[in-house]
């Protein structure tokens, strides 16, 4: 399959300072892929090169197979962008902005009309059409903001914080939206809130002082947390036999019942000698798990270093 975007050996310097160093990535159809960071890590650099708003001090982007430094314009047809802050026109009326918008990508006569309409139907805007931009929710808003960014139907949508300002209701909405625009074309999202690419990605990307720090599909983070395995035993000992088993340092008691077992590093013991132990031990071995790093965890430890409870 052939990548919406491909990104290769970026690099953007500002005067001395590097602030996207050696990045590469692809981004396929039917993906969202959560771009994360602190700030200063280089993601509004990475999106702004990506839409064409910023040259790469070096590196190649491919746009749909189209390459965007070398033509631009038909490159940025299949893109669709969202900045942070969305370009509206407050003294415009929803229907006249998103024509406006459709005749900046060439659109024109009945392919227009047929544009607007599918993009508003696509953001829930069908009701809003004739009211002013300034007059709208920030909800609202935004929506009209992502309709911009899709009226002329890109197979790629870049969307910079969309949900910044809203309430629980509105981003549970443009949660929804985007996750129903990744089922057919290849998003990239940019946020600082976790819960938000756990709800809505199925790819993620950790940007840390320019570099690429971290980068997995959500669904295969099953990676043990640190050597910890998660068991569940209907005759628990006590908890001191734990600690005399081979290749297990130390346990701790969650409830009863409920253990975490840490691995020792000096004494390697796989999942499966661990498990036969506790079998054997006549224990009553009802789970054995592995602890599963959340979001947050993986987010601090490689930003900082640091490891959290």
């Amino acid at each position: 399959m052939k990548p919406l975007i491909k990104a290769e050996d970026l690099y953007r310097y500002y005067g001395d300072h590097c602030a996207v160093q050696n990045l590469s990535f692809e981004l396929y159809p039917g993906e969202v892929l959560g771009l994360l960071g602190p700030n200063g890590a280089g993601k509004s650099s990475t999106l702004r090169m990506i839409a064409g708003n910023l040259a790469p001090s070096a590196g190649n982007i491919w746009l749909d197979g189209v390459d965007l430094q070398a033509n631009p314009i038909a490159a940025k047809r299949n893109l669709g962008y969202l900045p942070e802050n969305p370009p509206l026109y407050p003294e415009l009326t929803v229907d006249e902005y998103l024509r406006y918008c459709a005749r900046l990508h060439r659109i024109s006569g009945c392919a227009l009309d047929e544009a607007v309409a599918d993009a508003k139907g696509r953001c829930g805007l069908g009701d809003v059409g004739r009211r002013l931009i300034g007059n709208l929710s920030k909800g609202y808003q935004q929506r009209v903001g992502i309709a911009q960014a899709i009226v002329h139907n890109p197979r790629v949508v870049i969307l910079d914080e969309p949900t910044v300002g809203l309430d629980p209701i509105q981003i549970r909405e443009i949660r929804s939206l985007i996750r129903d625009l990744g089922s057919e074309r290849g998003v990239i999202l940019s946020t600082h809130i976790l819960p938000e690419v756990q709800a809505t990605c199925s790819r993620l990307l950790i940007l840390h002082r320019g570099r690429q720090a971290y980068a997995a599909s959500l669904q295969q983070d099953a990676a043990p947390a640190d050597g910890c395995f998660l068991i569940r035993l209907a005759r628990p000992p006590e908890l001191a036999s734990f600690a005399a088993m081979p290749g297990v340092s130390h346990a701790d008691e969650l409830a009863h019942g409920h253990y975490r077992l840490h691995l020792d590093d000096r004494n390697a013991c796989s999942a499966g000698q661990l498990s036969e132990q506790l079998v054997l031990a006549g224990w009553g071995l009802e789970e054995f798990v592995p602890e599963q790093p959340g979001l947050e965890q993986i987010f601090v430890r490689i930003t900082t270093g640091e490891q959290i409870a």
